[in-house]
């Protein structure tokens, strides 16, 4: 019923691939010299072979992204070329093309995908002359080196770099479990080791008393992977003669063909209009933290790596609360327990631990069941190492299709996160933000998971607009600060005590502390992105662009060091170029849902779960998402939710 995952020659690999690829170039040039133009005799065998394709590849890109090795990068890397080339072939088969033309698709869903395949087709220069065709298969493949040169070279450099404290005062005050987790012992001496991996560097950020430090744990994050500058360059320059030679005016404007948003100046004035309502209310945040770290420290320069560190200690002041106060209560393995709990209850499924294979011993396998009946399988690979790439993602691998002899396949995904791991002395705590970061990668995984479309192509998460995936997710999460939701699952590590009304109440009370400062933030990122894709900016004009962007949505000045740029791997190596807007785009969506459902006794209104996973999730990306956003609520969604959900003034 599903794959199980296993990957045991990985020399091999690129050569089994080549085999399969070129078994798949056989059955498509029949397909195409075929006299038939059925749906099922033409574009039903084609997602039958992108199953048959994803199924064989997914487990090496998985691989290299959790169990990153010399041996994984080496297959990934000779494999790469491979998936390109065949990429582009297909996607500039002029035959295959028109073949799909003359489809009369009978089905809705069959439509949308014909509808899908023929944009796509043309999109990816179809109809070019052959010399421009070949240019943009050269372009395809060598984007797709640079996206995981751009990847590889930040791992390394996050991987490379250890800050060492010898002095225990440098670490006094921070939580017992972030302490645990940086204690060495060298030659009969403790020592402290902290790095750019995203708990280690949070932790000392946040916590960590020696301001110096702080400033080099920050200084070594900013300047990382120098490399990069260059394979930035590249990757620009590359984006932007794919979306010419097809005739768009730059990156900005071919990306949109395939986004909810309708235009670049919807997308700039979107986001302008959300800087300019958090503007007033984070210059207030700031001068507030300003005082509180000259009253606490004498600090009269507040800077970057301060941030983190006061807004801590002033939360703790103001609302005498912070992260260390309920860490305890978030116990990795009972929060799951609980989200899969919540699902459960809210979805009609069941889980179930699977004794498949796995990659690592800390993986968490489950089989879901709906009604009884066995429909998907979900994985957990939740805790931090070396060999992970930073960051919080899921990753579909199976899908919920129907295939050419009419059998359902089923399917499955993984959820990663980089939690703090497990010691000899504590269990992996989290930090209410992890509990956060996991409710929304389940929000992908069951968007993906529940889907129930028969066409692999609009199935899940497949065919979803790119600005629009992200609601479900974030959907989810903002129901990981309601008391009903919190209470399941908060149980104090040691004594097994439920986490109190009190701290359940501050978490909601602090939910929006310095919410005004973050939307600036998240605005910074998104109007980069996006500017960066509707021209061409090479070398210090990348800089100057950012610089430019910071002067309104940067309350405090970066220093000149600061190359953000060298690690946003959202843009460069994951797929959101000129994309990165989506985030607060879908927030309309998950913010006006959110009020619609919240249930302040069960936190989540049972019949609108029923309709949410029976119109968005198991639609997948057969229709528009705000064609089943209307069938499933009644109403569209309105901007002034997302200001409601920030509360911000």
């Amino acid at each position: 019923m599903f794959q199980n995952f296993h990957l045991d020659n990985l020399e091999n690999f690129p050569k089994e691939l080549d085999n399969l690829l070129n078994k798949q170039r056989t059955i498509i040039n029949d397909i195409t010299k075929s006299d038939d133009t059925s749906y099922s005799k033409i574009l039903k065998p084609l997602q039958d072979l992108d199953e048959e394709l994803g199924l064989f590849f997914t487990p090496l890109s998985h691989l290299n992204s959790v169990m990153n090795s010399e041996e994984t990068q080496k297959a990934y890397e000779a494999s790469l070329p491979l998936l390109s080339k065949f990429a582009s072939e297909m996607a500039q088969n002029i035959d295959l093309f028109k073949k799909i033309e003359q489809i009369k698709a009978k089905t809705d869903e069959a439509k949308t995908v014909v509808s899908h395949d023929i944009r796509d087709f043309v999109l990816s220069g179809v109809n070019l002359p052959e010399k421009e065709k070949k240019r943009m298969e050269e372009i395809s493949l060598k984007l797709s080196e640079l996206s995981n040169n751009f990847s590889q070279n930040l791992l390394d450099a996050t991987n490379a770099y250890e800050l060492i404290i010898e002095d225990a005062k440098d670490v006094e005050g921070m939580p017992s479990s972030d302490i645990d987790a940086a204690k060495v012992e060298l030659e009969g001496k403790t020592l402290y080791k902290f790095t750019l991996q995203m708990p280690s560097y949070l932790a000392y950020m946040t916590y960590g008393p020696n301001r110096e430090y702080r400033k080099e744990l920050s200084k070594a994050y900013a300047t990382r992977a120098p490399k990069n500058a260059e394979v930035i360059d590249e990757i620009l320059a590359l984006k932007n003669e794919k979306a010419k030679l097809l005739g768009f005016t730059s990156y900005a404007h071919y990306a949109l063909e395939t986004r909810d948003a309708s235009s670049e100046d919807d997308v700039i004035n979107f986001l302008n209009d959300l800087a300019d309502a958090a503007l007033p209310q984070a210059k207030n945040e700031l001068t507030e933290l300003k005082a509180f770290a000259k009253k606490t420290d004498g600090i009269e320069d507040l800077a970057g790596y301060d941030v983190g560190y006061y807004s801590e200690k002033l939360k703790k002041e103001k609302f005498n609360f912070d992260d260390t106060m309920t860490k305890p209560f978030f116990q990795q393995g009972k929060v799951l327990q609980g989200l899969l709990d919540i699902v459960s209850e809210l979805f009609g499924v069941t889980f179930k631990p699977a004794d498949v294979p796995t990659w690592h011993t800390c993986v968490k396998p489950f089989d879901i069941f709906d009604n009884g009946k066995l429909s998907g399988r979900i994985y957990f690979d939740l805790e931090a190492r070396k060999e992970k790439r930073g960051g919080a993602w899921m990753n579909d691998w199976e899908t919920h299709y129907e295939d050419s002899d009419g059998k359902i396949h089923l399917a499955s995904a993984f959820v990663v996160c980089n939690f703090s791991p497990t010691t000899k002395t504590t269990p992996s705590l989290l930090r209410h933000d992890d509990v956060v970061t996991l409710f929304h990668e389940m929000g992908h995984a069951i968007h993906h998971l529940f889907g129930k479309c028969k066409e692999r192509s609009v199935s899940g998460i497949n065919g979803v607009a790119w600005d629009v995936v992200e609601f479900p997710s974030q959907f989810l999460e903002n129901f990981a600060y309601e008391a009903a939701i919190l209470k399941r699952f908060g149980f104090h590590y040691e004594s097994g005590e439920p986490i109190s009304a009190e701290l359940m109440a501050k978490i909601k009370e602090t939910k929006n502390y310095q919410a005004a400062l973050g939307i600036l933030r998240q605005v910074e990122f998104s109007l980069f992105d996006f500017k960066l894709h509707q021209s061409l900016y090479q070398g210090d004009e990348i800089q100057a662009l950012l610089d430019g962007i910071r002067e309104k949505t940067s309350l405090l000045p970066a220093p000149k060091y600061n190359k953000f740029q060298h690690g946003f791997a959202h843009i460069f190596a994951g797929g959101y170029a000129a994309g990165y807007y989506s985030y607060k785009w879908a927030e309309v969506l998950s913010a006006d849902a959110f009020f619609s459902c919240l249930d302040e006794n069960s936190g989540f209104d049972k019949e609108a779960a029923k309709g949410y996973k029976e119109y968005i999730l198991a639609n997948g990306g057969a229709k528009e998402m705000s064609e089943l956003y209307q069938a499933w609520l009644g109403h569209k969604a309105e901007v002034k939710s997302l200001i409601k959900l920030y509360e911000i003034a």
